[in-house]
């Protein structure tokens, strides 16, 4: 049985391998502000880790910072090598490439993870010392097939049963020659083991929650893969992957999966969530299924939503998706896996929500706004401006404080 994760912190991707974006001890909502904002040598695209009295960030520009929680000053800095430049790649919209997936904390090693792209398109996973900032793991981790340079990683690591869990994807344009990935190494890295979807090209697992644990196996949703009829190739899918060796034990596909393969419409942007007894996932066509826990393939329920991606958040039986074009929605499920929409925020705001007990919190990156909604309502209770933040950004939250990446480094939000 593994320890609840401490009051407070935030050691991986929303928080805990389940990914649910909830934080039930955060302040109740007061008037916000911005408490501090730190500029490091890149945009930080993955969620700011919190671990005790230190936030953790990664930026594109292949340095891994811990800064103060309350000051936001330097604490320690790792550069890990030159990143990969936009121009040595076949496509993409990040220039330069270094680390871009989430971070994730083993409180078993008391090390920090983290995969840094580098000059000529290694993937490379570093585990860092949390105290000193000392790198005392170092291992390749590239996918084993296809074009590395054509691999992005973007999903966040998962930190599970001694081992470390990378997801693969490919960059924006879906060019090049790679294929979705799911590399796994024990987090004195050795032993590597990987899943690769059985298609010729693309499947990628492009969601920045990356896996989301359910006992003693990942769960992760496909793009689209090559095929668009005919033999189906294992893409536009949620999978089920045991921890131990990757295999496939369970898999749910939609029905329209050869449509959506041909036009974009597949489920590899975004994240399951897990409700109770039941497993949601929505992508790009714009429905949410809500599926059986225990038998992927079996489907509870079916509602049209939002076109989503990033990666939704759940507090009991509340789930929030991000959507594409606007704001957040909120939905309840019941104990048979319906869902009855609660509300739709009246924000544009696409960034990834994450959750409090009386609040959702959301970033609308290009406005560079967090805002704090009703969590019974979807209306605004405070908004403040943080900066241009990623694309898929969201809000780390402990104590009275949220941390969001931005494009320039880290903003603290004070008021929660």
């Amino acid at each position: 049985m593994v320890a609840p994760v401490p009051m407070g912190d935030w050691q991986t991707f929303n928080r805990t391998n389940q990914r649910d974006g909830a934080q039930p001890d955060l302040a109740p909502v007061s008037t916000l502000s911005l408490a501090w904002h730190t500029k490091l040598d890149g945009a930080v695209y993955g969620q700011p880790l919190i671990v005790g009295a230190l936030v953790l960030a990664a930026t594109q520009s292949d340095t891994v910072y811990a800064l103060d929680a309350v000051t936001g000053k330097i604490r320690w800095q790792t550069h890990l090598g030159t990143p990969m430049p936009r121009k040595g790649l076949p496509c993409g919209d990040i220039d330069p490439v270094g680390i871009i997936g989430t971070m994730a904390y083993d409180r078993f090693t008391g090390r920090v993870f983290a995969v840094a792209e580098t000059a000529g398109g290694s993937h490379t996973l570093v585990g860092l010392d949390l105290d000193t900032g000392t790198v005392e793991v170092r291992a390749n981790v590239d996918a084993p097939k296809g074009d590395t340079t054509a691999y992005l990683q973007a999903g966040a690591l998962t930190v599970a049963d001694g081992r470390v869990f990378i997801p693969y994807g490919g960059l924006a344009g879906d060019c090049g020659n790679y294929v979705g990935t799911v590399l796994s190494i024990r987090t004195d890295g050795t032993d590597a083991h990987s899943y690769t979807v059985p298609t010729r090209r693309k499947g990628g697992f492009d969601g920045p929650a990356g896996g989301v644990q359910d006992n003693s196996r990942l769960l992760y949703a496909a793009a689209g893969g090559a095929s668009t009829g005919g033999e189906y190739d294992d893409s536009d899918s949620v999978l089920a992957l045991a921890t131990e060796k990757l295999n496939r034990i369970d898999i749910f596909t939609p029905p329209t999966w050869g449509e959506d393969n041909g036009h974009h419409f597949d489920l590899g942007a975004t994240s399951p969530a897990m409700i109770g007894s039941h497993v949601a996932v929505t992508g790009i066509r714009g429905i949410t299924y809500v599926l059986d826990q225990s038998d992927l393939s079996h489907v509870t329920s079916q509602l049209n939503t939002c076109p989503s991606q990033g990666a939704p958040a759940a507090l009991d039986n509340l789930l929030v998706i991000p959507c594409a074009n606007g704001g957040p929605k909120a939905f309840i499920a019941d104990n048979a896996g319906q869902l009855t929409p609660r509300w739709a925020a009246a924000v544009t705001a696409t960034g990834s929500p994450t959750v409090s007990f009386d609040s959702v919190w959301v970033v609308d990156p290009a406005g560079g706004i967090l805002y704090a909604l009703d969590i019974g309502k979807g209306t605004v209770r405070g908004q403040v401006q943080i900066g241009p933040a990623p694309d898929y950004a969201s809000a780390s939250l402990s104590k009275d404080h949220a941390y969001v990446g931005v494009m320039d480094g880290v903003s603290a939000v004070a008021g929660a």
